[in-house]
């Protein structure tokens, strides 16, 4: 599975969860919150898998050993995303490098 196969498959199932998730008076809160991710999830899928930000993604591990598996993001990465209403998918990409920039590499 390519890093963008991965990291679009997380995002995908983020979005799922949103969708599912049935919350009284969230004021549209989680189908925002789906609908940007899902939005990402074709952004994402349209990276060259030479995308800095897919690099930075693997060289702190969010790809596992060698940089070639299952996306699995590190806390802060997974808080941004968990809690992404809206914006443009860059945006979200922006803030997941910006947690990055910060985490030890």
């Amino acid at each position: 599975m390519s890093r963008t196969e991965s990291l679009a498959g997380y995002l995908r199932t983020q979005a799922r969860k949103k969708l599912d998730r049935v919350e009284p008076r969230d004021g549209g809160r989680n189908a925002r919150s789906a609908l940007a991710l899902l939005d990402a999830t074709v952004y994402v899928e349209a990276l060259g898998e030479d995308d800095p930000l897919l690099t930075a993604l693997a060289d702190v591990g969010c790809f596992g050993p060698g940089g070639g598996g299952e996306f699995r993001p590190d806390e802060e990465v997974a808080r941004i995303v968990r809690f992404w209403e809206a914006g443009e998918p860059r945006q979200l990409l922006a803030a997941i490098r910006s947690a990055l920039q910060g985490s030890p590499a």
